[in-house]
């Protein structure tokens, strides 16, 4: 499809436009619409680790890896209901961190315990 001339409201419609459609074969399709995370998502992936709200857990947003080697997620899925650009940023992260991943093929343990931040050092007392 492409946008046609302006109307007499000045909105311009969708037309076809030819060569434009095409069939792309996948093993899935996980849709990215809704409000709330789709039970479905975690009936059929048992090996993969969801929130107490069905929302797909992952071990930072920075990077967007689930529990599930070579699975990355973000968005909505992760967060919840949001904003498109905090999605765009998810989207942007977790394609950074794919990279990353198809390079060196290393994969995090979700089981490993997670690091402990050293407190700050308290300030010197004032004299």
């Amino acid at each position: 499809m492409e946008l046609g001339e302006p109307d007499a409201s000045g909105r311009r419609r969708p037309i076809p436009k030819e060569g434009s459609n095409f069939v792309l074969k996948v093993d899935a399709v996980i849709p990215s619409i809704g409000t709330g995370a789709n039970p479905l998502l975690a009936q059929t992936t048992p090996d993969m680790q969801f929130t107490k709200r069905g929302y797909i857990a992952v071990e930072s947003e920075a990077t967007g890896r689930t529990t599930k080697k070579g699975v990355f997620a973000g968005g909505d899925i992760v967060t919840g209901a949001a904003t498109v650009i905090l999605a765009a940023g998810a989207g942007r992260a977790a394609g950074m961190a794919i990279d990353k991943y198809l390079k060196d093929n290393e994969w995090w343990d979700p089981n490993a315990p997670k690091p402990v931040e050293a407190a700050p050092a308290p300030a010197a007392a004032a004299k």
